[in-house]
């Protein structure tokens, strides 16, 4: 089994925000594999599928960002065995570069480093670059509202095919 962890903020506020782009992911991915969020267990929304014939359980916690790992330990305390990839936002990488990291630090990411904090650095990531707006400060441009949606529609559709790819190995 593999846990897919898209990593955002509930509510109004926070939607089509640079900060929700693991849960814009993993929309998209549930979408992919017809499938919906139609659960909620282990403090996220679930959703489960098969990709490429393995089981999948796509996630979205709702513990706030900066508290994922909360979420992230219960899957793992469930699924002892499974997989989990971690969806995320990055701000040192350039507006819509995707990276794969098999594992590794937090590096300035809060909700990675709460996770890390909860179950170690041995789960995949897959970062989704949002660059940065030198002029605002980060809490204000992680929260503001996405500005060129066709380049962050084309990046999450390449993060779930980075997803599905490794998925496939």
């Amino acid at each position: 089994m593999v846990i897919i962890v898209g990593l955002g903020n509930f509510g109004k506020n926070y939607e089509n925000t640079y900060h929700n782009i693991g849960f814009m992911t993993v929309d998209k991915l549930a979408k992919k594999i017809g499938t919906n969020f139609n659960k909620e267990k282990y403090k996220a929304q679930i959703a489960e599928g098969i990709i490429e014939g393995e089981k999948v359980l796509l996630a979205k916690p709702l513990t706030y960002m900066n508290n994922s790992g909360e979420c992230v330990v219960l899957l793992k305390k469930q699924y002892k065995d499974a997989r989990i990839i971690v969806v995320v936002d990055d701000i040192d990488l350039p507006a819509g570069v995707i990276r794969y990291r098999q594992n590794g630090s937090s590096g300035t990411h809060n909700g990675l480093r709460s996770i890390v904090s909860y179950i170690g650095q041995e789960f995949e990531r897959v970062r989704v670059g949002i660059g940065r707006d030198e002029r605002l400060d980060l809490a204000d441009f992680v929260l503001s509202k996405i500005k060129d949606s066709q380049l962050f529609d084309k990046a999450t559709d390449e993060a779930c095919e980075v997803i599905i790819e490794k998925i496939k190995k």
